[in-house]
């Protein structure tokens, strides 16, 4: 059951992130992530618990740690999803993260957004007349089978297609769409990623190894 400042997180209104009930649900995520932190690598049962524990759902995987997330509950991650050092997910709205996908270190994913105006940042009136502080928040949605690169900034309100690489560094502030290869400071579409992108363009690398074809793929997931 969503509290009502959530409703107004979920509905895109302005809310106020002081709210007992909200620091509350900020406060034990904080803990949990904190407690993960804390474990060693092997403690592999230890970190699957906490896990799920911290988000809404999570399809299994691995997460080096450390890890951040603000709300935890906001968060949805599919199947075997891997995460290097330092992911941070600022899930004040919602975040959805797909199926087989791999963030490499110091990824960060933000949803909220604060007034432009100083005076706006500092008070507004709220519903009932008093003053509050507040911000508002953009879901991000991430499809299956991406890859974001070192130093990836997802911004509020993007959404990033099924199979999609995000080169390292980049700062996503728009929509890519699926099969794209996209960089850059603001992020932009470099091209669509075909099968000329295939390991078996550089024999030089592969020493005895070949793609799968689809039918193993689909097995082995």
């Amino acid at each position: 059951m969503s509290t009502p400042q959530e409703e107004r997180i979920f509905s895109g209104l302005l809310f106020c992130p002081g709210d007992p009930e909200l620091r509350a649900m900020k406060l034990k995520s904080h803990n949990l992530c904190q407690e993960y932190n804390q474990t060693w690598e092997e403690e592999t049962e230890k970190r699957a618990a906490l896990l799920l524990e911290i988000l809404g759902s999570f399809g299994g995987g691995t997460m080096q740690g450390p890890i951040f997330f603000h709300y935890g509950k906001h968060t949805t991650i599919g199947k075997r999803f891997f995460a290097n050092y330092d992911l941070t997910v600022q899930d004040d709205g919602l975040v959805t993260i797909g199926d087989d996908c791999n963030f490499g270190p110091k990824v960060t994913i933000v949803t909220p957004v604060h007034p432009m105006v100083a005076e706006e940042r500092f008070l507004v009136n709220g519903p009932d007349g008093n003053p509050l502080r507040v911000c508002w928040a953009k879901p991000v949605h991430i499809g299956n089978d991406c890859w974001l690169g070192a130093g990836v900034i997802v911004c509020p309100g993007v959404t990033i297609g099924d199979g999609c690489v995000i080169g390292a560094g980049a700062v996503v502030t728009r929509d890519i769409p699926a099969n794209s290869f996209a960089a850059g400071n603001p992020c932009r579409v470099i091209r669509e990623i075909t099968d000329r992108d295939s390991i078996v363009s550089h024999p030089e690398i592969l020493g005895g190894c070949s793609p799968m074809n689809s039918d193993d793929l689909k097995r082995l997931r």
